[in-house]
C-alpha cells in the first residue's frame, strides 16, 4: 500500500502541535510549510502525494495543474469551506476532501461572543478601564431577551446558534433553502422567507456556506429591507457580505453594529501579524475605524477541541483514500457539496 506523504501549507504552531499529536496513530510523513499554497509555492509538493491547504490557500486551475504534475493524488482541506478550490478544474484530476464539521459549538459560541460584546460594548469598556476611565457614557446596550434574531443557515452551526439564542430568550426566525420544519417545531422557531427575515430581525447572524447563491447575500438591496439599527454578525465566509455596502449602511446608521470574524479579502492579512506595517487595503482599514465594528481574525474555529477534531478528521480522510474506503467527506465536483455522495455513495455524475 502506498504511504501518505503530506504537504501542509499555511502551517502555524498550533497546526503543527495538533497534527503531530493526532499523527501518532497514523505515522504519516507530514511536511509543514509556513508558506501559503499558490502557483509559486506549489513546487514544494515535490515528493509528496497529498496536499493539505487551509482557507486562504489558492487552489485554482494553475495550482491544480502543478499539483497533478507533481504526483498529488489527494487534496484534503483542513476546513469545512472549499470556496478556494476550483472544483471544475480539479474534476477527474485530483480527489478533494474536507472537514465538514469540527466543532459547531466553537463557531456558534464565537458568534454569540461577538453579539454580546457589540451589544454591551465590552471591547470599548476594556480600553476605557485600562486607561483608568470608568465612565459608562455611550456604553448602553439592550436586553437580548424578547428581541428577534434572524439565523441564515440552519446546518450544524446554525442549530447550535439557535440553541444559544433561545437560551437568551430571543425569538428566532430562520432562513434555509432546505428547511427542516420538524426540527423548527421541536425547537420552537419559525422558518421564513429571507425578505421577511430581513424585516423582522434585530440581529442577523450568518451561518450558510459560500455559494453562487449566497455570494453577497448581504448587499445594498438586502440592507435596505432591514430594520433600522440592525446588528449583523458573520462567522461564515467573508464574501457573504458586500463590505462596501455594509460600510455605507454603518455610516448611515442603518446598521448599528457589525461583528465580523471573516472578511472578503482576508487572505492577505488574516492569521498574520501586521502590527508594525501599514494596511494597504482601504476597505479593511475603514472597517477598523468604526467603534461599533468588531473584527476578529477568522478565529471562530479556534478552540482546542476544534483543532483536535480537524487534525483527526483530516488524517482519517487520508486513511480512507489510501485504504480505498468510502470517501464520505469527498466534495462532488458537479453539485459542489457532499450530499449526493452521501445519498448515492458516489458522485452525482
Amino acid at each position: 500500500m502506498e504511504k501518505a506523504r503530506v504537504a501542509m501549507f499555511d502551517s502555524k504552531s498550533y497546526d503543527v502541535d495538533s497534527f503531530q499529536k493526532a499523527n501518532k496513530e497514523y505515522g504519516y510523513e507530514i511536511s509543514f510549510f509556513k508558506e501559503n499554497l499558490n502557483s509559486e509555492t506549489a513546487v514544494l509538493c515535490q515528493d509528496h502525494n497529498v496536499v493539505c491547504p487551509f482557507v486562504n490557500d489558492t487552489v485554482d486551475s494553475e495550482v491544480i495543474d502543478i499539483l497533478k504534475s507533481k504526483g498529488i493524488k489527494l487534496i484534503t482541506l483542513r476546513s469545512a469551506g472549499y470556496n478556494n478550490v476550483d472544483l471544475k478544474a480539479v474534476y477527474k484530476k485530483i480527489h478533494v476532501m474536507h472537514v465538514p464539521q469540527y466543532s459547531p459549538y466553537a463557531v456558534a459560541e464565537h458568534a454569540a461572543a461577538l453579539m454580546l460584546a457589540l451589544n454591551r460594548k465590552t471591547h470599548r469598556a476594556f480600553y476605557r478601564t485600562r486607561d483608568s476611565n470608568f465612565s459608562i457614557e455611550g456604553l448602553i446596550g439592550f436586553d437580548m431577551r424578547g428581541k428577534t434574531a434572524g439565523v441564515i443557515g440552519t446546518g450544524k452551526i446554525g442549530r447550535v446558534m439557535i440553541d444559544i439564542l433561545t437560551g437568551f430568550g430571543m425569538n428566532i426566525v430562520a432562513y434555509d433553502p432546505y428547511a427542516d420544519e420538524d426540527y423548527a417545531r421541536e425547537k420552537g422557531f419559525k422558518y421564513v422567507e429571507i425578505q421577511e427575515l430581513y424585516g423582522k430581525s434585530d440581529i442577523i447572524t450568518l451561518h450558510c456556506p459560500l455559494t453562487k447563491g449566497t455570494y453577497h447575500i448581504i448587499n445594498s438591496e438586502s440592507l435596505s429591507r432591514m430594520k433600522d439599527g440592525v446588528m449583523i454578525v458573520n462567522t461564515g465566509r467573508g464574501q457573504l457580505i458586500d463590505t462596501r455596502a455594509l460600510i455605507k449602511a454603518l455610516k448611515e446608521k442603518k446598521v448599528s453594529s457589525a461583528g465580523l470574524d471573516v472578511y472578503e479579502e482576508e487572505s492577505e492579512y488574516f492569521f498574520e501579524d501586521f502590527s508594525s506595517k501599514v494596511i494597504s487595503d482601504d476597505v479593511l482599514a475603514r472597517l477598523l475605524t468604526f467603534p461599533n465594528v468588531l473584527v476578529t481574525s477568522h478565529q471562530g474555529f479556534f478552540t482546542r477541541e476544534a483543532l483536535n477534531n480537524i487534525a483527526d478528521t483530516t488524517l482519517q480522510n487520508i486513511k480512507k483514500y489510501f485504504n480505498d474506503e468510502y470517501l464520505d467527506n469527498e466534495i462532488c465536483y458537479r453539485c459542489e457539496n457532499t450530499e449526493c455522495v452521501k445519498k448515492k455513495k458516489g458522485r452525482c455524475f
